[in-house]
Order: C-alpha cells, then structure tokens, then sequence
C-alpha cells in the first residue's frame, strides 16, 4: 500500500472522526448518543473505506496524472508537463490523429444510436403495453439482450456477420444472387452495424423504463379523448408523450452517457481500427497498450467533462420539468 493510499485512508479517518465529534457536540448527550453514532459511523466505514480505495484515490490520481508523462513501466518516474498532453491532443484533433477518428466516432454513434434505441424501446413499450395473449413472453423476449454480456452479443453478430460466403447473412446473400458483403471490415457498414447492435441489446431495458411510464398515465385520459372524437395518433401526440416527458428526458440523457463510453463492441468486432475506435478504447488503448498512462489520463478527462455536463443538464432539464 503506497504513501498516497495510507493518506487517503488517514484523510478518511479525520473526516470520520470529526462527523462522529460534531454528531455528538449538536446532540448534546454524549453517553447516550456517542455509542448510537459510533455504531452507525463503524457501520459506514468499510464501505466508505472501499470507496476511497477504488474510487476517490483513482479519480484524485486520474486527475494528477493527466498532467504528467507518466509512464506505466517506470513508475518512479514521474514528472509535471502542465498541459503538454492536452496540447498533444489539440494537435492530434487538427491533424486527425486518433483522437480526431474517436471522438468522431463516438459522437457518430450517440447521434444516431441514442435516438434508434429510444424509438425502439418506445415502440416496444407501446406494443406490450395492451394486455394481451403472450404479453409476458414478448416482454422477457425483449428484455432478455440486456441481460446477455455485451462480448457474448459481440460474438454472435462477428458469426452471423462475417464477411464471407461461411458467415450465416452472407450464405443468405449469396444464394439470393446478391455480393458478399465486408460488414465489420467495411469502414461504411461496420459504425452503423455497431449502432443497431448496441440498440437492439440496450432498448429493452429503456422499454421497461418506458413501460412504468405508461402504466401511471390514467386510462381516463384516453377515454375522454376517445369520446371527443381523437383517433390513436392525436391521442399519442397529447396524452401519451406528454405523459411519458420526465421518462423520455431521463433515458434521453442516460443513454447519451452510456454511447460515451462505448468500447466492448468495437474492440471484439473490428479491433482497433479508426472507422470504429472511440474515445473509451482509446484511453484504454493508450493507457494498456502502450503504457501511456498520462495521456490516457488526459483524455479520461475530457470524457469526464462531457460526462459531467450531461449530468448537470439531466438534474436541470429534470428539475424544470418537475
């Protein structure tokens, strides 16, 4: 355990006590509030204790070593650069490097995966929605790609989609006298392959969202709408998004975030290639392969950024809408 992990854990332990002090001071019982807040302050600790370890000590790291040269095979030798990794990525956007194909990519791909999978799931909700005969095995059917691990999805498309006569669409094509087709090695198809793989494995557990939805919004509603004379779409467009506008603005913002951090797919299903490398496979590129672990860390950063102003905006947009 190194000199940074022991500080941590001594901050921690100040911070502690000084809450466990302050609790008994405002009390103003000590015999009897001390052993009631010292119990539930040992009950936090081991999970507070976890919690620096692995995840306030590597965001304060991730946000030191962003600004140095640290490399990870010399790990005693570790020196400030200021902003030089930043600089490095300014240059690389305008030269289009790496950085420039994966942030491309990855705005490509929340672009246009985030409004398909909202749509799929919204469609889905609205289909199982009506009691029905096999309503239940429709809803497990839809959701069960979320629950399937994302390298094992990956998979399954790399063999129905490879790109020869072997591959299972490519047989099909074949046989109807149509080319075989590149899929994951063709830099126009294999994006926009990745999108409906991701939307088709992420809508279901949005169409569950969306579902809670329209089980609080009142049948009476429709009823009314439907002795005024409204047909299905009217009704929709008044009753049902309006209904559904937290929801919609909650997924909205939530699956911005996860497309940001988009890497299983590409990884398994192209490789590191710049037509689908982004900005998650990159820091994982550059801080696993090639060591580079300031640099990585640097760019982890602007994706927390992004990340971060996401958030904000969903607690502000939310909050207006409430």
């Amino acid at each position: 355990m190194n000199t940074f992990t022991l500080g941590l854990i001594a901050v921690f332990i100040l911070i502690l006590a000084v809450c466990v002090l302050w609790d008994i001071r405002k009390s103003g019982e000590f015999k009897f509030k001390w052993s009631h807040s010292l119990a539930g302050y040992l009950f936090m600790a081991p999970a507070l204790v976890l919690i620096v370890l692995f995840v306030i000590q590597p965001i304060v790291l991730s946000l030191w070593y962003g600004f140095t040269d640290y490399y990870l095979l010399e790990p005693n030798n570790i020196h400030y650069i200021g902003l030089n990794n930043f600089s490095s990525l300014t240059k690389d956007l305008s030269g289009q490097g790496d950085f420039y194909h994966a942030l491309k990519n990855t705005l490509y791909f929340m672009l246009f995966c985030v409004p398909l999978q909202i749509a799929v799931a919204l469609g889905l909700a609205l289909l199982v929605n009506k009691p029905r005969k096999g309503g239940g095995f429709f809803k497990v059917a839809f959701f069960s790609p979320v629950v399937m691990s994302l390298a094992v999805t990956s998979f399954l498309w790399l063999y129905m989609l490879r790109p020869d006569e072997k591959g299972l669409i490519n047989g099909l094509l074949v046989k109807m006298g149509i080319p075989v087709q590149g899929f994951f090695t063709d830099p126009d198809q294999a994006m926009n392959l990745i999108i409906l793989l991701s939307a088709w494995q992420g809508a279901g557990m949005q169409m569950i969202i969306f579902l809670a939805g329209l089980k609080n919004i009142s049948r009476d509603l429709y009823e009314a709408a439907q002795l005024d004379g409204a047909n299905r779409w009217k009704s929709f467009l008044n009753i049902t998004m309006p209904g559904l506008k937290p929801i919609t603005l909650f997924i909205l913002i939530t699956t911005f975030i996860a497309a940001s951090r988009l890497m299983i797919q590409p990884m398994i299903l192209t490789g590191y290639k710049e037509f689908t490398v982004t900005l998650s496979y990159l820091i994982y590129n550059e801080g696993y392969v090639f060591k580079m672990v300031g640099y990585a860390s640097a760019i982890a950063l602007l994706v927390t950024v992004l990340i971060g102003s996401m958030t904000l905006v969903q607690r502000y947009v939310l909050r207006e809408v409430d």
